[in-house]
């Protein structure tokens, strides 16, 4: 079974018309801080409690959204829900970027340096030392390299980077005393509960 996808601009409809929409946010408490929609919940994926979470919505006929940056973590969200026996999981298509592309309002905060970014040069620099260590120090250095394109070649081919979530666990990844609002009581539209302005994107 896989999950079901809705676009932004759906959801946005849905929230708009009054329907309760319990939306959670899967990526690290920085980005959820950098910029998220406005009616998001922040439960970073390395923390994401399947089980708990459908045991806590006790099985409700409303359906829960995630979201991500661009649609993978969100993905593998929904992958650990439906493991879990909660098939009522939707995929927001184009996590928030679309969200944001689509000029639906969104709570901003400072700009930080995406997850996937820090695992872009995360690997380049391990790619890099190990082969300059292999040209100059020995040869079995080059096997640095090896392992993590090998790791690289194993993200893309199950969409599950393990680089990606030991980063996800970093310190400069969290935010101190953040805490996410329960289900089904979002920040109210026009305000923020971490201090942050509401704004459509532009």
């Amino acid at each position: 079974m896989k999950a079901t996808t809705i676009t932004p601009g759906q959801l946005y409809e849905s929230i708009q018309s009054g329907q309760p929409v319990d939306l959670i946010d899967v990526r690290t408490p920085v980005e959820f801080q950098e910029v998220h929609a406005t009616f998001a919940r922040n439960v970073p994926l390395d923390q994401l409690d399947a089980a708990k979470i459908a045991a806590e919505r006790n099985g409700g006929g409303q359906p829960l959204f995630l979201i991500c940056r661009s649609g993978s973590r969100g993905g593998q969200a929904c992958e650990k829900f439906l493991a879990a026996g909660y098939p009522n999981i939707v995929n927001v298509e184009g996590g928030t970027q679309a969200w944001e592309q689509a000029g639906l309002p969104v709570i901003r905060g400072r700009k930080i340096m995406s997850l996937e970014r820090q695992v872009r040069i995360a690997a380049g620099s391990l790619v890099l030392i190990g082969a300059l260590l292999g040209w100059f120090v020995h040869p079995a250095f080059i096997g640095l390299s090896a392992f993590v394109g090998a790791g690289l070649v194993f993200a893309g081919i199950t969409d599950t980077c393990g680089m990606g979530m030991m980063l996800a666990k970093m310190p400069w990844n969290q935010v101190p005393g953040s805490k996410a609002p329960a289900p089904n009581e979002p920040p109210a539209a026009g305000r923020s509960c971490c201090g942050r302005s509401v704004t459509p994107s532009k």
